[in-house]
C-alpha cells in the first residue's frame, strides 16, 4: 500500500493515527499549523513519519490520499475547505480507527456526561475483569490502540465535532445521554445542525445493535419520533420506561429488567444516577450480570474535573468541577449541593443563556465570583439578583473572592459554564491550578 495518508493535528487523536497509519503500510506526513508537543515529535521521529509544525505546507497537504483531521479543526478552516474542493476524503481519527478493529463499539455522546458515564463504564468492565479499551477523549487515542493492543471492546466517548467527520463507523452500542445547546458556534449557531451531529452516532447501526437514550430529554424524544431508528431502542428515565424509588432503580431492557440500588453509586447528583443508568444498562446489554455491575458502580471513585470534591478548610467545601464548560453542566452541578453555595464562574463564553440556572442560583447561592478576561455579560445578567458579587481575572483572585464570600458549613463551587481559554490552556488546566491555589490556603 503506497497511499498517502495527512494528518492534521499532531496531539494523542493525530499521533495515534499516523502511528496506526504507519502500521498498515500507509506514507504518512503530519502537519500542524501550531507547535507540537515534545513527546510527540520524539515518537513521530521514532517511527520515522515525517511532520512539520507551526504552518501547513499547501502542496504536501493537498497531494493526500486520505486527511485524518483534529477534531477541533473545524471544515470552515481553508485548508479543509481546499481538501473538500480537490475531493480529497476528510475523515476523523476514530473513523480511521475503527475501519482496522472488530472490536465491540460502545460510544457514548451528549452535551454533558459523556466523561462521567465513559469512566464508569469501562471501570465497570475493567473491574469485571473484560478486555477492554478506553478511548476518544480519554486516555490513549483508539488509532493508538488498535495498532499496538486489540481489546475485545472499547468504551469510546465522541464528542459532536468527532462525529462530524465519522461515515461508515458503527457503534455496537450507542449512548445519547443528552442534547443541549452547546458549541453553536461551530455550527451556524443553528440547533439543528448540533443535533443533527449528535445523531451521527447510530448512523449505520442494524437490527442486532442497541440505542441507549434519555427518553426525558424533549429533543431527544422529538428526535427519536421523527427518525427512522433501525437499532433496538433502550431507553432510561427517573420515570418511564423504568421507575425509582428513594432507594432503586428499575431499568427495563429488551430481555428483561434488573434493579440498581442508589447505595452503590457515590456520586452526587440526580445527572449522575442518570449516567450510571445509561452505563449500566450498556453493561446489562453486554452480558455482565447484576453483581459485576453493582461490584463496579460501588468502587467507582468519579471523574477529575467532574464535581470533585477538593478538601475542607475552616467548614467550607471546595468542589472543583471545570469540566462544565456549559450552562447545562452548571444546571446539573448546582442542582447537587445542599449547603449555601459560592459559585465561581466565568471564561469564554460560547453564546450561554444563563436562565437556565437562574432559579438555582436564586435558591442555593450565597456568593457570585467571576473569572474571566471579560465579565461583563455575567455581571450584566446577575446584577439584579440581590446576591454579593465579586469580580476577578485570575484563579488566585477568585479563590480568595470566594473565600471571602463564604459562611461557615458553606460549598465553594468552581462550575463555570463558560470554556476555558481566555485565561487557560484547557478546563484540566483551570481545575488543576484551583486544587493548587486552594491546597495554598
Amino acid at each position: 500500500m503506497n497511499k498517502k495518508v495527512v494528518i492534521l493535528g499532531a496531539g494523542e487523536s493525530g499521533t495515534g493515527a499516523a502511528l496506526l497509519a504507519k502500521t498498515k503500510g500507509y506514507h504518512v506526513f503530519v502537519s500542524d499549523s501550531a507547535q507540537i508537543k515534545e513527546k510527540f515529535k520524539t515518537e513521530l521521529d521514532k517511527i520515522q513519519v515525517e511532520w512539520e509544525e507551526g504552518s501547513h505546507t499547501w502542496d504536501k497537504v493537498l497531494s493526500a490520499d486520505l486527511i485524518i483531521k483534529s477534531p477541533g479543526i473545524p471544515d470552515t478552516a481553508p485548508i479543509i475547505e481546499a481538501s473538500i474542493t480537490k475531493a480529497i476524503p476528510v475523515i476523523s481519527e476514530i473513523e480511521f480507527a475503527g475501519r482496522f478493529s472488530d472490536a465491540k463499539m460502545i460510544c457514548i455522546t451528549g452535551s454533558n456526561g459523556k466523561t462521567t458515564t465513559t469512566s464508569l463504564l469501562y471501570h465497570i468492565f475493567k473491574q469485571a475483569g473484560k478486555n477492554v479499551g478506553v478511548a476518544g477523549n480519554i486516555g490513549a487515542s483508539l488509532a493508538r490502540q488498535v495498532a499496538t493492543v486489540e481489546h475485545d471492546y472499547y468504551i469510546v466517548e465522541l464528542s459532536s465535532f468527532q462525529l462530524d467527520n465519522m461515515y461508515d463507523f458503527k457503534a455496537d452500542i450507542a449512548i445519547l445521554l443528552n442534547i443541549t445547546p452547546d458549541h453553536l458556534d461551530r455550527y451556524e449557531y443553528k440547533m439543528g445542525n448540533y443535533i443533527d451531529a449528535k445523531f451521527r452516532i447510530i448512523q449505520n447501526q442494524t437490527p442486532k445493535d442497541h440505542f441507549i437514550y434519555w427518553v426525558d430529554d424533549a429533543i431527544i424524544s422529538k428526535q427519536v419520533e421523527q427518525r427512522e431508528i433501525i437499532a433496538q431502542c433502550n431507553p432510561f428515565s427517573l420515570e418511564y420506561p423504568s421507575y425509582t424509588t428513594a432507594d432503586q432503580t428499575n431499568i427495563k431492557v429488551d430481555n428483561g429488567s434488573f434493579i440498581v440500588k442508589r447505595e452503590h453509586l457515590k456520586l452526587l447528583g440526580t445527572h449522575n444516577l442518570l449516567n450510571a443508568m445509561a452505563a449500566t444498562t450498556a453493561a446489562q446489554l453486554s452480558g455482565l450480570t447484576v453483581e459485576q455491575i453493582e461490584q463496579g458502580m460501588e468502587s467507582f471513585e468519579g471523574v477529575e474535573h467532574r464535581l470533585e470534591y477538593v478538601t475542607t478548610i475552616d467548614q467550607i467545601t471546595y468542589i472543583n468541577d471545570s469540566k462544565a464548560t456549559n450552562v447545562d453542566s452548571c444546571y446539573y452541578a448546582l442542582q447537587a449541593m445542599h449547603k449555601p453555595t459560592v459559585l465561581i464562574l466565568g471564561g469564554k463564553d460560547k453564546g450561554n443563556n444563563y436562565d437556565e440556572i437562574s432559579q438555582l442560583v436564586k435558591d442555593k447561592c450565597v456568593g457570585l465570583v467571576f473569572m474571566g478576561i471579560d465579565n461583563s455579560k455575567l455581571q450584566s445578567y446577575f446584577k439584579d439578583f440581590g446576591i454579593p458579587i465579586s469580580d476577578t481575572c485570575s484563579i488566585e483572585d477568585a479563590v480568595k473572592a470566594a473565600k471571602a464570600l463564604a459562611p461557615k458549613d458553606s460549598i465553594v463551587l468552581l462550575s463555570p459554564c463558560c470554556a476555558s481559554f481566555d485565561l487557560f490552556s484547557s478546563y484540566e488546566n483551570r481545575g488543576e491550578l484551583f486544587k493548587q491555589t486552594i491546597n495554598k490556603l
